[in-house]
C-alpha cells in the first residue's frame, strides 16, 4: 500500500513538474498572468474614468450685476465645471449644437430683481442629451450648484429658503466619489477570469493539438490525477497574479482596502477554482487551442465584463438579464471585492456570494467529471 501511494505521489509530482516546464517555456502564460494585469490596471486606472470633471458649460447673462457674478463665480471655483461666457443665447445654442459645450445656463434680465423680491429667479438650463448619462450628471451637478448658491445667498441676506425638507447628505464607502476606487476592485475579478479560464481552456486542447495526449493516455495516471496535476500550476499562477494586481491597486492607485486579507484570499481561491473548472470544461469539449480560446473569451470574459456589475449596475438591467447574471461567476467576486476594498468585512454579502460560487463550482465539477474520460475518441 505504501509503495502504491509513493508511486502515485511520484506520478502526480511528475505531472505538476511537466506543467510548470510547459508554462515556463510558453511566455504567453506569464504575460497573461502578470503583464496583462499591469496593462489593464493602467488602462482603467488612468485612462477610463466615470467621473464628471471640468464639464464645459456655457453662461449667458442678460444683465450682469453682483448677484449674477456671484453665481457665476460659484461655477468658476468648482472642479466639476469649465464655464465659458457667451454674449447671447443664440451663440450659446450654436456652441451646444457643435458639441463645444455640454450645457447652457441662462440668467435672464430680471434675475436679480426676482431674487430681491423673494420670487424664484429666472434661470434656464439646457443640456445636451445625446449622451443621456452625461446629461443626467450635468443636470444634477447644476441643480446642486444652484441649491448651494441659493443657501449661501439666503444666509447672507438673513432669509430662509422655502424648503419643506432639510436635505443632509452623507456619502458612504467612497466619500471622494472617485470612480477608480469602484473600477479597480472589479477589475481584479476580470483579470482572474482571464487568467483562470483563458489559460486552462487550452490545457487539454494543447495536448490534442500537439499529439501528446496519446502519450499521457498510456501513463499510469488516471484522468483525475492528470487534470488536477495540470490545474495546480495554473491555480498558483492565477493566485500570484491576483496578489500582484491587488498590490498594484493599493500601492500604485491608492485604492483603500478596508477588509480582511484572509477573506480576500478565500474568495479569490474559490473563484479561481470556479474559473479553472470552467476553462477545463471548455478545453475538454474543444480539441483546438484557437477554438478553445475564442470560446473562453465569449463564455467567460465578455459576460464577466458586461454582466458582473464591474461597470454596469445589475439592478438597472432588465429582469431577464438579471436572471442571466446569476450564472456569471465574476458577479459574485466583484460584489465581494467591492465590499472588501471600500466597505470592509460585510459578512452577509461575503457569505452569500461565497455560497453562490460554491454551488457553481460543484455543478461545474460534476460536468467536468462526466465529460473527462481516458479515451482517445
Amino acid at each position: 500500500m505504501k509503495t502504491q501511494r509513493a508511486a502515485r505521489a511520484m506520478r502526480f509530482k511528475g505531472m505538476i513538474h511537466k506543467e510548470w516546464l510547459q508554462i515556463l517555456r510558453d511566455p504567453s502564460s506569464i504575460a497573461i498572468a502578470f503583464l496583462m494585469p499591469v496593462v489593464l490596471l493602467f488602462l482603467f486606472g488612468y485612462g477610463v474614468s466615470l467621473d464628471a470633471r471640468s464639464i464645459p458649460i456655457g453662461f449667458v447673462i442678460d444683465q450682469p450685476d453682483s448677484n449674477s457674478a456671484s453665481f457665476r463665480a460659484s461655477f468658476d471655483h468648482s472642479g466639476f465645471f469649465a464655464p465659458r461666457s457667451f454674449g447671447s443665447i443664440q451663440e450659446a445654442q450654436q456652441a451646444l449644437a457643435e458639441r463645444r459645450i455640454d450645457g447652457i445656463i441662462w440668467l435672464r434680465s430680471n434675475f436679480s430683481s426676482s431674487l430681491l423680491s423673494g420670487e424664484d429667479a429666472p434661470i434656464a438650463v439646457r443640456v445636451n442629451a445625446v449622451d443621456a448619462n452625461q446629461a443626467r450628471i450635468t443636470q444634477g451637478y447644476i441643480q446642486g450648484a444652484w441649491l448651494a448658491w441659493m443657501n449661501q445667498y439666503a444666509a447672507r441676506h438673513g432669509r430662509d429658503l422655502p424648503m419643506p425638507i432639510a436635505l443632509e447628505q452623507r456619502v458612504w464607502f467612497n466619500a471622494a466619489l472617485i470612480s477608480r476606487h469602484y473600477l479597480v476592485p472589479g477589475l481584479v475579478a476580470i483579470i482572474m477570469t482571464l487568467t483562470g479560464s483563458l489559460l486552462t481552456a487550452m490545457v487539454v486542447a494543447r495536448e490534442w493539438e500537439r499529439g501528446t495526449m496519446e502519450a499521457l493516455m498510456v501513463t499510469p495516471l488516471n484522468m483525475q490525477e492528470m487534470l488536477i496535476g495540470k490545474l495546480i500550476p495554473y491555480f498558483l499562477l492565477g493566485m500570484g497574479g491576483m496578489l500582484f494586481t491587488v498590490a498594484l491597486a493599493v500601492w500604485q492607485f491608492e485604492v483603500p482596502f478596508r477588509g480582511s486579507f484572509l477573506a480576500l484570499l478565500g474568495a479569490s481561491a474559490l473563484f479561481m477554482l470556479v474559473a479553472l473548472a470552467l476553462g477545463l470544461l471548455i478545453s475538454i469539449v474543444s480539441k483546438n487551442q484557437f477554438v478553445a480560446g475564442q470560446i473562453a473569451i465569449i463564455v467567460t470574459f465578455l459576460p464577466a465584463f458586461i454582466l458582473s456589475g464591474f461597470i454596469f449596475d445589475i439592478h438597472s438591467m432588465p429582469q431577464a438579464i438579471q436572471v442571466v447574471t446569476l450564472a456569471v461567476p465574476a458577479r459574485y467576486l466583484v460584489s465581494i471585492l467591492q465590499s472588501l476594498f471600500l466597505a470592509g468585512d460585510v459578512w452577509p454579502v461575503y457569505w452569500a456570494n461565497m455560497g453562490a460560487m460554491a454551488i457553481l463550482l460543484v455543478m461545474l465539477t460534476v460536468v467536468v467529471r462526466k465529460k473527462a474520460y481516458k479515451r482517445l475518441d
